[in-house]
């Protein structure tokens, strides 16, 4: 596979429209289409986002339900842990698959946050005490995101960016991440989340939640009311 690229596994809701909706991204080597358990294997150097938003735009919709290789991926919901924020503290999502030894791609969208330039960074802690403030010091910084697509939260605003960073997997997992609307500055109302495992390609044939009794799709439709997507 050449560098960069990572393979992704969908649960889709409808596989008739995917494949013309893959065709336009560019960025794909290659996709495979499972009829029967209504799944799609991509491999590719597009954000995993990217192509959910894809499927989306046909009017159907998709879920990631792996990314990358075995113990080569992590994901990290960002919140936020000003009062301001207490209603609906869920402000993005980054996920993260390893491409080589040392070499990660971060999938980072943020969403309901004001218009505007924010600095992400890989923190020493993964501590939540107080919120971001807690985390220590950067060890990465990334590259600034701009905040300027309409959010689906009123008069706020979105943006979404598929960054790099010379880190490992195994090195970020229980660390967290940060996103500041200062640079080099960690403030009040910076999102932040810890960082965990998550799933890779062909690891997550989970169709029915054991904790909740909810199906996938039930489970999606929860998520998004929160703020994940």
């Amino acid at each position: 596979m050449p560098t960069n690229q990572i393979d992704t596994e969908f649960d889709v809701s409808c596989v008739d429209s995917v494949g013309n909706a893959l065709k336009k991204l560019g960025g794909i080597s290659e996709f495979d289409i499972d009829l029967e358990k209504q799944t799609v294997k991509v491999t590719g150097s597009v954000a995993p986002s990217e192509i959910v938003k894809s499927i989306q735009d046909t009017g159907k919709d998709a879920i990631i339900r792996g990314a990358g290789t075995p113990d080569s991926a992590a994901v990290c919901i960002l919140e936020s842990f000003d009062e301001k924020d207490k209603q609906s503290p869920v402000k993005g999502l980054a996920r993260i698959v390893s491409v080589s030894k040392d070499s990660i791609v971060v999938d980072l969208t943020i969403n309901g946050v004001p218009k505007g330039e924010y600095y992400p960074s890989f923190r020493e802690s993964g501590n939540l005490f107080k919120g971001a403030l807690s985390t220590g010091k950067s060890i990465h910084d990334l590259k600034p995101l701009f905040a300027s697509e309409a959010s689906d939260k009123g008069s706020l605003f979105s943006s979404q960016e598929f960054l790099k960073a010379p880190l490992s997997i195994g090195s970020i997992i229980g660390r967290s991440i940060v996103v500041s609307p200062k640079e080099n500055e960690v403030t009040n109302d910076s999102l932040v989340g810890v960082i965990a495992r998550s799933a890779g390609v062909w690891q997550n044939d989970k169709y029915v939640c054991s904790c909740t009794g909810q199906t996938i799709w039930q489970e999606r439709a929860v998520s998004i009311s929160k703020g994940i997507n």
